[in-house]
């Protein structure tokens, strides 16, 4: 059953501090935080991931990355060298791997303005210690990391704006040199892996289609048009979220404007393994990507006081 799946941490940012919360099975509504982290005075945290056991944070901001206790204390911290004095535009990223031995952090160093590619760079969880460092030839505002809840992979969504996405895999092989693969797209944003490890999930960066595709391969099983889901491509796009409701079953979310300007979105399901498209569900949110699936039959969404509210999936089908 997929509601077997272990619990997941989710971080949030708010009032200077950055609060843990834990999916724990069969308990919906608002979540309460199961731990709370100070950051370093003075710290902008721009990305956060806390570790199982809730006893340490790893944050990244503008011009770095740092490990800290519970208490706030210090373990680690690595500045991004030369200091960077622009403000927007770049975001850097970070995710703790599967076995908790290493830290990944994207560094979109060119357009902080540090007069090289970005980076991609490992460290060791405990030390800090770089353990690898892979150069990029991306000029991206920010990325997404997904890891691979099976195989330990690490899956990296560039975004590059205008100029499209670029999606790599990073494997780590024992205490050698890891493998990066990079796909062979610019024009598709990665959306999410299966909570199984099967398969992923994107969408075109032009916003016409949803696609899944074989993990590692990446080769496409299914693409579902807007037109395939029922919608004038004239009027409607694919938003760039959504995700995997179950190993199964996946969101969809579509958007578009009305006569009067205002935009409207919808959240559809689709039968991953035949790709059709399976009905409406009746998610309450005013942002689509707020909405963050948890591959559990549960997604979160974001409450008016900053805690992430859980909901479960049987009181909100529609019928198609």
């Amino acid at each position: 059953m997929f509601s077997s799946l272990p619990p997941k941490v989710i971080t949030r940012h708010r009032d200077g501090q950055i609060r843990a919360y834990v999916t724990r099975p069969g308990v919906f509504g608002t979540l309460e935080p199961a731990a709370v982290f100070p950051p370093r005075a003075g710290d902008e945290v721009v990305e956060s991931v806390v570790r199982p056991d809730l006893e340490r944070v790893v944050y990244t901001t503008l011009n770095g990355v740092v490990c800290l206790t519970r208490a706030g204390d210090v373990l680690w911290a690595s500045d991004f060298e030369p200091h960077s004095a622009v403000r927007h535009g770049h975001r850097p990223g970070c995710v703790l791997s599967l076995d908790g031995r290493t830290v990944w952090v994207y560094r979109p160093d060119a357009m902080a303005g540090r007069d090289r590619g970005d980076q991609w760079v490992l460290h060791d969880a405990d030390s800090g210690r770089v353990v690898a460092r892979r150069e990029l030839e991306t000029v991206g505002h920010c990325a997404g990391h997904h890891v691979h809840p099976v195989d330990g992979s690490i899956y990296l969504d560039i975004g590059e704006g205008q100029d499209g996405a670029v999606v790599l895999r990073g494997t780590a092989v024992g205490d050698g040199e890891p493998d990066f693969v990079t796909f062979p797209w610019w024009d598709r944003c990665l959306i999410d892996l299966a909570p199984d490890g099967q398969q992923f999930m994107t969408v075109d960066h032009g916003q016409q289609d949803v696609t899944f595709h074989q993990h590692p391969s990446g080769d496409t099983l299914c693409t579902l048009s807007v037109e395939a889901l029922g919608y004038d491509p004239e009027h409607t796009y694919v938003e760039w979220c959504g995700g995997y409701l179950t190993p199964d079953t996946a969101v969809v979310t579509l958007g578009g404007e009305r006569e009067d300007e205002e935009e409207w979105f919808r959240h559809h399901l689709v039968d991953v393994s035949s790709g059709t498209a399976c009905g409406e569900i009746a998610i309450q949110t005013t942002n689509p990507y707020e909405v963050k699936p948890l591959g559990d039959g549960s997604w979160l969404t974001d409450g008016p006081d900053g805690h992430p509210i859980r909901w479960s999936h049987t009181s909100h089908l529609l019928q198609s």
